[in-house]
């Protein structure tokens, strides 16, 4: 199969699908946070891959050459900023390079790193993401005309939020090391501010702050745990 032959069997966007044809790898940790954005490609017509760390993203990237890569900041083997600096300045650039975070600076810092553009955490609006990644796609990529937008709430399934709180729950449940530490209180903020869960994102953010001036305390930790182990029993009420 030539260039050619490619260009005719490449399905080509709509104004109900404008991602059509475009594969999207993410590379993001959270299980719910991966079905958020499994919906919204869904609903706009891109095939997604997802990676749950840089090591995998990376086998993945030897492997083809997505449309657009769109990387978390905080990642259980090293800082997504980092990765996207390492992807921008690679003589094989992905096309579209977007940064996903619920970090307040999240936005400065993608744009440091050489990121195309930012989306904020929690993603809840299709019409929202469906631009912030044509925006900075080419312009032959993108559909012509006008194109519908589907307001209905954004809504993944809770499952895979429980499914995250575990995994939270299992890594505290061995002896932490304070980069486990740093790296568990990112992800739990980010989850919970994913599934507007205020009071865990609260302490998540909380005992990150204590940590990181170094005054965190034993029982600190212990509530932040009996908390995630409450959130974690609710998953039977489903």
């Amino acid at each position: 199969m030539d260039d050619l032959d490619a260009f005719f069997l490449k399905p080509k966007p709509t104004a109900n699908r404008p991602l059509l044809g475009v594969t999207v790898l993410l590379v993001e940790d959270s299980r719910f946070s991966s079905e958020a954005v499994r919906l919204l490609c869904m609903k706009s017509g891109a095939r997604l891959r997802r990676a749950d760390c840089i090591a995998s993203a990376r086998k993945h990237l030897r492997m083809y050459r997505p449309s657009v890569l769109i990387v978390d900041l905080g990642l259980p083997d090293g800082n997504g900023r980092d990765f996207i600096a390492e992807i921008a300045q690679s003589n094989q650039r992905v096309e579209t390079i977007l940064c996903i975070s619920a970090d307040s600076n999240g936005a400065a810092i993608a744009a440091d790193a050489g990121a195309d553009g930012f989306i904020a955490k929690p993603i809840t609006s299709l019409a929202a993401f469906q631009q912030e990644v044509l925006s900075h796609m080419p312009e032959a990529s993108r559909p012509t005309g006008v194109r519908k937008t589907d307001t209905t709430p954004l809504a993944p399934d809770m499952i895979a939020f429980f499914d995250d709180l575990n995994h939270a729950r299992d890594i505290l449940s061995d002896k932490e090391t304070e980069l486990e530490l740093d790296y568990i209180f990112q992800f739990v903020e980010s989850v919970a501010s994913a599934a507007s869960d205020a009071a865990l994102v609260s302490m998540a953010h909380k005992l990150a702050t204590a940590n990181a001036k170094g005054t965190l305390q034993q029982d600190e930790l212990d509530r932040f745990r009996a908390l995630i182990q409450v959130r974690s029993e609710q998953r039977q009420a489903i």
